[in-house]
């Protein structure tokens, strides 16, 4: 069985690292590390789960929030925005199915990208 696709949306390296093998278990994971691969790698996969960054290099994590609530074929698509601003991440709570403030807990991001999935 195939497992869903999660993209992770983060410039952090090593956060990049942790979320993907928290959660390579239960989803096929992909990495993207800047605004733009995001933009790109949106437009041909229909992920099932997006965990994204507030503060990324070139498109900001807000655009492609707004992007994706924007888009028909994406907006139902869940997403978990992983941030340590807290102002900003209070300023788009309603446009996220879950805000988590770095840093955070690879356990917590595993159950709750598993109960999101589930409630597909």
């Amino acid at each position: 069985m195939t497992k869903p696709l999660t993209l992770i949306i983060e410039d952090d390296p090593q956060l990049g690292q942790i979320f993907s093998i928290t959660l390579q278990h239960d989803f096929s994971v992909e990495v993207l590390r800047d605004g733009p691969a995001a933009l790109k790698r949106l437009e041909q996969v229909l992920p099932a789960l997006i965990v994204l960054d507030l503060h990324l290099p070139d498109v900001s994590g807000k655009t492609i929030l707004i992007k994706i609530r924007a888009d028909e074929r994406l907006a139902k698509v869940p997403v978990i925005l992983a941030t340590a601003d807290a102002r900003q991440a209070d300023e788009l709570s309603d446009q996220a199915d879950i805000v988590l403030l770095k840093p955070i807990s690879p356990i917590q991001l595993r159950e709750i990208a598993a109960r999101l999935h589930s409630s597909l």
